[in-house]
């Protein structure tokens, strides 16, 4: 198998244990690449993405040195909570997809946990 492969299993197994215990709550979805980051806030049940937020914004390049590393994916995981607030959202379920929950990802939810999501 390659590794492309085993990252798709993965995260088809970590989904549908988040589609399993979800209870109608929106999934928040996380991306890394090797120089940004990545968050939405999706609703399976309708198919529409209800916020988002990257390292790639505007207002987000201007005050963070690079989107790798952990004090941009916390800024990234407040911003994402403050449009998810927004939006009506106060209660997700984690989607961390194929990567560990350590480092950027950790970082992330810890933000969002930060500026007021429930999970």
């Amino acid at each position: 198998m390659s590794k492309s492969d085993l990252s798709d299993r993965r995260k088809a197994r970590v989904r549908l244990a988040l589609r399993k215990n979800a209870g109608g709550r929106p999934r928040l979805s996380v991306f890394r690449s090797s120089k940004q980051i990545y968050a939405q806030i999706i609703d399976d049940a309708r198919g529409v993405t209800l916020a988002s937020a990257s390292s790639l914004e505007k207002d987000s390049r201007g005050t963070l040195k690079t989107g790798a590393d952990k004090a941009a994916a916390k800024h990234i995981g407040e911003l994402i909570a403050k449009r998810a607030v927004e939006a009506g959202v106060s209660e997700v379920v984690f989607d961390r997809g194929a990567y560990m929950y350590h480092g950027r990802v950790k970082a992330l939810a810890d933000g969002a946990r930060e500026g007021g999501l429930k999970f």
